[in-house]
């Protein structure tokens, strides 16, 4: 399967389009790539991982973007709390990130039980 037509792939791509859309006149630069980069960390791990030939490879890359799942999260937190981030918006990014973290964690499990090469 192509990575293109994974649901957590899907769904991750248009989590960080979401993030760039809002954050797009946002000041604070630090913050700005800092939140950025986790969302689009996501799908690209996502999509390097299933890009390489070993499942050792895309089970790390796909361990990498569950990782980044939680950076996002947490700064997704930070930026409600700091007034970046209105709270609806922050709080639909929280959910939809647990959500992909679950299905990376589901990815991760079907990953591990193949022989890995």
């Amino acid at each position: 399967m192509r990575y293109e037509q994974m649901e957590v792939w899907q769904r991750s791509k248009q989590l960080s389009a979401a993030v760039y859309r809002e954050l797009k006149e946002l000041r604070d630069f630090g913050f700005k790539d800092q939140i950025t980069r986790s969302a689009l960390s996501i799908p690209s791990n996502i999509a390097e991982g299933f890009e390489r030939y070993s499942e050792r490879e895309k089970f790390r890359f796909a361990s990498i973007a569950k990782g980044s799942c939680g950076e996002f999260a947490t700064q997704t937190l930070i930026g409600i709390e700091v007034g970046y981030i209105p709270e609806p918006v922050g709080q639909h990014w929280r959910s939809e990130a647990m959500v992909i973290s679950r299905m990376l964690g589901s990815l991760l499990k079907a990953l591990a039980a193949r022989p890995r090469n």
